[in-house]
């Protein structure tokens, strides 16, 4: 029976003791686990459908009937704002997703291909000019609004941040000993970049994906909020804080209960990426 019981224990102190040395990972991990949780259960936690309409029960305030409260067409907060941190998490997951990948390309292209890299940091640099909410709107105005024209536009503005990181890493590493080496013994670029280069691209890129997730989440809302998001039909933080604005002063249940969740959210996203910059930065990593 020891050697069953030895595995768990390791594993145990193991845990306790990542625990106790990024305890921002936890906290932030826990609570974005408990929003991953809300999002895939929605249909299991609210019972009531976020997009019926019930005139006669408009604007009342929070009860055992409805914990959230109602808005001015009667709908459940509750339910919407449950149903809103799907969209929430889909835009900034795949928003962290698709502007990684392509800022990785950008990225590479640019440090590795010398000519080339006049040409693409003039174009980022002037997206970059931009800021990424004006540019977001800007891109929505051409386009309908729904979840996926969203992720799009956010993710366009999104992208030269990604690329300048990936190219600041990649002019460095090109002037390591280990990859002058490589390809002074005439390694391909393709190999080169495969093993000494992206390996070492993955690290702080992933931090910057965390902060790009919680951005996105947050001009999501701000372009729900102003009315060039998703549709008014479909439940989001954004949507249901603008459609509650103007009763703010005198029901500031519709406002405050989607604020706390979306806050919750963006912080738990912070803190991940603020351990994963501890726990990854040979500064500030230590050995456990």
């Amino acid at each position: 029976m020891l050697p069953d019981i030895l595995p768990q224990r390791v594993h145990r102190s193991l845990v306790w003791t990542l625990v106790r040395r990024y305890p921002t990972i936890a906290v932030g991990g826990g609570l974005l686990l408990a929003m991953l949780l809300i999002a895939l259960l929605a249909p299991l936690i609210a019972s009531a459908d976020p997009t019926a309409l019930a005139p006669a029960k408009r604007a009342r305030p929070p009860s055992a009937d409805y914990w959230f409260g109602t808005d001015m067409l009667g709908r459940d907060i509750f339910a919407r704002v449950i149903y809103g941190a799907r969209v929430s998490l889909t835009v900034g997951f795949c928003v962290a997703l698709l502007a990684s990948l392509a800022g990785l390309m950008i990225g590479l292209v640019s440090g590795m291909v010398r000519w080339s890299d006049a040409i693409i940091m003039r174009i980022v640099d002037g997206m970059m000019s931009i800021p990424p909410v004006l540019l977001a709107i800007t891109l929505m105005a051409l386009t309908r609004g729904s979840i996926q024209n969203v992720i799009i536009a956010i993710t366009l503005a999104e992208i030269p941040r990604v690329a300048r990181l990936v190219r600041g890493v990649v002019l460095t590493l090109r002037e390591q000993p280990y990859v002058e080496a490589a390809i002074t013994t005439g390694t391909s670029m393709p190999m080169l970049i495969w093993r000494h280069i992206l390996p070492n691209t993955l690290a702080p890129m992933s931090v910057q994906a965390t902060y790009i997730c919680a951005s996105a989440m947050i001009v999501e809302a701000i372009l729900s909020f102003i009315g060039a998001g998703v549709p008014p039909t479909v439940p989001s933080w954004g949507n249901i804080m603008a459609e509650g604005r103007a009763l703010w002063q005198v029901k500031p249940f519709m406002i405050f209960f989607p604020a706390v969740f979306l806050s919750l959210t963006v912080l738990a996203v912070n803190l991940v990426g603020d351990g994963m910059r501890d726990a990854l930065d040979p500064r500030l990593a230590k050995s456990i």
